[in-house]
């Protein structure tokens, strides 16, 4: 069982790195960097700060839903909260449309978000698909995608057996209690 993706955390982790860049990024620099802010916080916490699924794509892993935010053409009978701050691509390039806010993340989630883009913020973006191709848990998908789980970013990450099921564990609570609460 999955937490929910969280379209409005999803954006304003997004929004915050498109800040910290001057409002304007390559979206594949954007979702490498949201990648490395989820695998990080796995391994940190254990859990992720986007809540987004993560798959192995020929240049390297991205959030699936993140991707498909960025890349799908907007509907015009749905508002979105990613559309309504994060441009549709233009040359390959989103901009910050407005300021989406901070309130769904913590301290803790802003720090790491700034000490990410401390270290790969300055890196281009195909400097960030060798680096994601770098990690251990992205498989070439030869043109397709395929599912990188949790258990594979806390493995490469050099869990133990014991810390991912214990993580594990924990997440499948966050996400019964996630789908209890939606459900009221």
């Amino acid at each position: 069982m999955r937490i929910s993706f969280n379209e409005t955390k999803a954006t304003q982790t997004a929004a915050y790195l498109l800040q910290l860049r001057g409002g304007t990024m390559s979206y594949m620099k954007l979702i490498k960097l949201l990648y490395i802010v989820d695998r990080e916080a796995l391994l940190r916490w254990g859990r992720t700060v986007t809540t987004d699924c993560h798959v192995s794509m020929d240049r390297g892993p991205v959030l699936s839903q993140t991707l498909d935010l960025i890349t799908d053409e907007a509907r015009p009978d749905r508002s979105s909260v990613w559309t309504q701050h994060i441009s549709e691509p233009d040359h390959y390039q989103v901009r910050l449309l407005k300021d989406a806010g901070l309130d769904e993340l913590s301290k803790a989630e802003v720090a790491l978000l700034d000490e990410v883009f401390e270290k790969f913020g300055a890196m281009n973006r195909w400097k960030l698909v060798d680096l994601a191709h770098a990690f251990p848990e992205w498989q070439d998908p030869q043109g397709g995608a395929i599912p990188i789980t949790y258990r594979d970013i806390l493995k490469a990450g050099g869990k133990t057996d014991l810390e991912i099921a214990a993580i594990e564990d924990e997440l499948d609570n966050l996400a019964l209690s996630d789908k209890l609460l939606s459900a009221n």
